[in-house]
């Protein structure tokens, strides 16, 4: 391809994620990487790295689009919500150089609870969800459930299951408000309360052009990464998960981004959540970009997804339409400070001893 691009987000975990990816689908394409903080920049992978003012500050998309006219960036692609939400901003003023949805599509996603409301309204499956729109209203919200316990309570928008956390009464619920709200400076009435799903946890990745799906493939989440560290034992990072093939679920993601984006183009990943008897839910769109992790399967999936983005962000030909690309027994393995590692379930037995002790 020969092409330039400038991936956001570089030397962050979705921003090497995403390098490797692209390497390993096309070696020819030039990867620059670009970073507001020079620590995190410094351990980027990419063949330029830049630090740039970050994204909504004072002057920064003028930097921005000085480097890219300079440099011959062909795409810039983002790797965070907030890199989604600041480029399609200023998109307009980056000359085409962004592969994104509608800019009211990506806030309506952004906005957890918007994103409930609107699927649910379209005869969706989705998590029952009301606004906290103050403390002192929280017992209404528990009755409107009809005494389920326990309830989801979350912020509207933000990114790793921030702010999330299951309560099981309405004292409970305030507290934890409370605690993010004097921690974090979140206030009440950015919170809202959902049904509790306690299914799998099965993650959607898929690729638009207007209005046709491109390409889709799915995955189990299996454990949380620093789920130890956090007080409700959940973020969304993922430190185990494995390639799955269900293509009801694909059809359901299908039908939720064509509610919400009718002329979808981009990438949209979507977090499914199952409840107690199986029935699949969509909790959240992440519009505009790929899951953090998950590239590190274009490895072993049949198509490189990383790079069907970026071919069908520059306008190419893409000879894909419909394409499920899904295959079983793959297992993703993510700690600190180790590179992601992918492999099939046949070979976790491979170069492994078990010793037993006395008596067997």
């Amino acid at each position: 391809m020969g092409r330039r691009l400038l991936v956001m987000g570089a030397g962050t975990a979705a921003g090497e994620n995403l390098v490797r990816s692209l390497r390993g689908g096309d070696p020819t394409l030039l990867i620059a990487g670009a970073h507001d903080d020079r620590f995190i920049l410094k351990t980027s992978s990419a063949d330029h790295r830049y630090l740039l003012p970050r994204l909504g500050r004072p002057n920064a998309a003028g930097v921005l689009r000085g480097l890219v006219e300079r440099e011959g960036i062909d795409l810039v692609i983002p790797t965070s919500d907030a890199d989604v939400r600041e480029l399609s901003r200023v998109r307009d003023l980056l000359g085409g150089r962004c592969f994104l949805p509608e800019d009211t599509v990506i806030r309506a996603c952004q906005d957890k609870f918007a994103l409930t409301t609107r699927l649910r309204e379209a005869g969706l499956p989705s998590p029952e969800t009301y606004a906290v729109t103050a403390l002192d209203r929280i017992e209404e919200l528990f009755a409107m459930f009809g005494g389920r316990s326990p309830l989801w309570c979350r912020p509207r928008t933000g990114t790793s299951a921030r702010g999330g956390g299951a309560v099981r009464d309405p004292e409970e619920a305030r507290r934890w408000i409370l605690v993010w709200e004097a921690m974090r400076g979140i206030p009440p009435a950015d919170f809202t309360l959902s049904e509790y799903l306690s299914g799998r946890e099965i993650l959607c990745q898929s690729l638009w052009r207007n209005g046709t799906l491109i390409l889709a493939n799915t995955f189990e989440r299996l454990a949380c990464f620093g789920a130890d560290g956090v007080p409700s034992g959940v973020t969304s990072p993922s430190s185990l998960a494995k390639t799955i093939v269900e293509p009801s679920v694909v059809e359901l993601c299908r039908a939720a981004v064509l509610a919400v984006a009718p002329a979808a183009s981009g990438a949209f990943s979507i977090d499914v959540k199952e409840g107690e008897d199986g029935r699949p839910h969509i909790t959240e769109i992440n519009a505009g970009r790929l899951f953090m992790a998950m590239t590190a399967f274009d490895r072993v999936l049949k198509h490189n997804m990383s790079l069907t983005y970026v071919r069908l962000g520059l306008g190419e030909l893409v000879d894909l339409r419909d394409e499920y690309d899904a295959v079983e027994g793959y297992y993703l393995v993510r700690d600190l400070d180790a590179l992601p590692s992918v492999f099939h379930a046949d070979e976790f037995f491979e170069g492994i001893s078990a010793p037993r002790g006395e008596g067997g």
